[in-house]
Parts: C-alpha cells; structure tokens; sequence
C-alpha cells in the first residue's frame, strides 16, 4: 500500500500517511489530526475509499483538463481544514478506466462524495472553496 509524507501544520512535523486503512492520520509528535489526501486507481481504489473511517471526497479529474488544475488547490485547502473528519482521495481518469466507467464519469472533474463505498453526494465542475465547503455540509447532513 502506498504512502506520503504529510508535515503537521502545527509544528512542521513530517509524518508518513498510509494511502489506505482504517483510523485517521495524526502527528506523531503533537497528535494533531493532519490532512489525509491520498491517490487511487482501479487497482486499489476498495482499500484507499471504501474501508475509510470518515467519510471521502473523491476528485475524478485528468491532467489535460485545466477545471480540474484550478479546483485542486480547493479540495486540497478542504482536506486541511477537516482533517480528522474527511478524507481526499486522487483518481486520475486516464489511469483508472474502470472507475471512469463505474462511476460514470461524462465531464471532469467529477466530485463523489462517499462513505464506506456508498454515493453521498455527486458534482461535476470546479467550484470555490466555499461552494464546496457547502456542498460537502449539505450532503453529509443529509
């Protein structure tokens, strides 16, 4: 299983963040929650979503696709904010044509919202951090 390496926004800690799994990221020396972002494909993408312990935000987008470039930043910024609650996970559609298919996947970028493998919420198109942040509270409030 694949990882990165995150640094805590409070201390500046770097810390290694397992892609997929349970339980939720955290510094190992402050113990603060740290923003869990990771990449997946067809291959592995049951363990990195689908066991999750909180619910995920999945970004289908393609490198040629400039939306997908300006929305980026967005999510990413999202992920910091509710680390601890919600998951980012990466799916570029080019390398994943299986979950293109799946997913059903006409436009991109293309945001799923889910929780233990199930469709919250959908969205295609970029949107501002904020819509998104609405968008992400309306749909897990439902």
């Amino acid at each position: 299983m694949q990882s990165s390496t995150v640094t805590c926004p409070k201390r500046g800690q770097r810390n290694r963040v397992a892609a997929g799994g349970t339980g939720k990221p955290r510094c190992g020396k402050c113990r603060q929650w740290l923003p869990w972002i990771a990449s997946a494909g067809d291959a592995d993408f049951a363990d990195v979503v689908e066991t999750a312990s909180v619910p995920v935000l999945v970004d289908l987008w393609a490198a040629w696709c400039g939306p997908c470039r300006m929305v980026s930043p967005a999510l990413e910024q999202l992920a910091g904010e509710r680390a601890g609650q919600l998951k980012l996970v990466k799916v570029d559609v080019d390398g994943a044509p299986g979950l293109s298919q799946r997913f059903e996947v006409r436009a991109v970028p293309t945001l799923l919202l889910m929780d233990h493998g199930r469709v919250l919420a959908r969205k295609s198109g970029a949107a501002p951090v904020a819509a998104l942040r609405s968008w992400v509270d309306e749909s897990l409030a439902t």
